[in-house]
């Protein structure tokens, strides 16, 4: 891979109206810092700015570290992971499927969210974690990933894993009433899940301090409980009428 390189996220990749979902510029900045070979273990990528929609951006590679650039700006910076991702216990699919359920989604700050968002049904993950019962702190949902997020094998592409494994964490606090976005995330994948096939996303909430909330979250195949994927995050509180004004305006430009 050349020391610089040209990418772009498409807007169908949204999380807020007009930047890309966390997970989703986690995983695409990962797959790139692995082409270009500065890693050397999981990747661990910060989210400075929000990564914008259908816009150039280029892709840096500094010694051990890479930089995304949009003009003058770092929007994100990749290196390698330091320690371990803490490892979850499974949720049986039955239990994923009825803690959806009591997935708090009414108000959701960014409903237009690829990952989780409730105006997604149709051309999103349509992921809806909900509390588990007798798992402080722990959220759950299943994940069968359709065709249209698959690559020619049938595998899911790495970007949509982090995907995945992102806003799960996000709904481990309350984002309708303190709406946070991705600050850092890492992620191991160890196998590629295949579309048409049932999963479990489990996550979990680590810590809570002032604006910050650190989550851990995991990807297990539903049917033999194997982990597939597993995750780490910080995310960052911002303000709530903010959130809400933002999605409104994307609602009223969308009509």
């Amino acid at each position: 891979m050349p020391a610089v390189t040209t990418f772009t996220v498409d807007s169908g990749f949204n999380g807020p109206p007009t930047s890309a979902n966390g997970g989703y510029a986690c995983g695409r900045l990962a797959v790139l810092a692995e082409g270009a070979g500065h890693l050397t273990g999981p990747a661990a990528v910060t989210l400075h700015l929000p990564v914008p929609l259908d816009t150039e951006l280029e892709y840096r590679v500094a010694g051990r570290r890479g930089h995304a650039w949009h003009g003058e700006d770092v929007v994100a910076s990749v290196a390698t992971a330091g320690g371990e991702i803490p490892v979850l216990a499974p949720v049986d699919q039955a239990f994923a499927k009825a803690a959806e359920a009591r997935f708090t989604g009414e108000g959701h700050p960014f409903p237009g969210c690829f990952v989780c968002g409730t105006a997604r049904a149709d051309d999103g993950l349509n992921l809806r974690p909900g509390e588990v019962p007798g798992r402080v702190g722990t959220v759950a949902c299943t994940w069968s990933p359709t065709p249209a997020v698959a690559g020619p094998d049938g595998r899911v592409p790495a970007e949509i894993v982090w995907s995945a494994l992102d806003c799960p964490g996000g709904w481990t606090a309350d984002p309708v009433r303190r709406p946070r976005l991705l600050g850092r995330m890492t992620a191991e994948l160890t196998e590629l899940p295949r579309a048409g096939r049932t999963y479990v996303v489990v996550g979990r909430l680590e810590r809570s301090e002032g604006r910050t909330n650190t989550n851990t979250t995991a990807l297990f195949d539903a049917e033999e409980g194997t982990l597939l994927a597993r995750a780490s995050a910080l995310w960052v509180a911002i303000d709530a009428a903010e959130a809400f004004r933002d999605a409104n305006e994307a609602a009223v430009g969308a009509g």
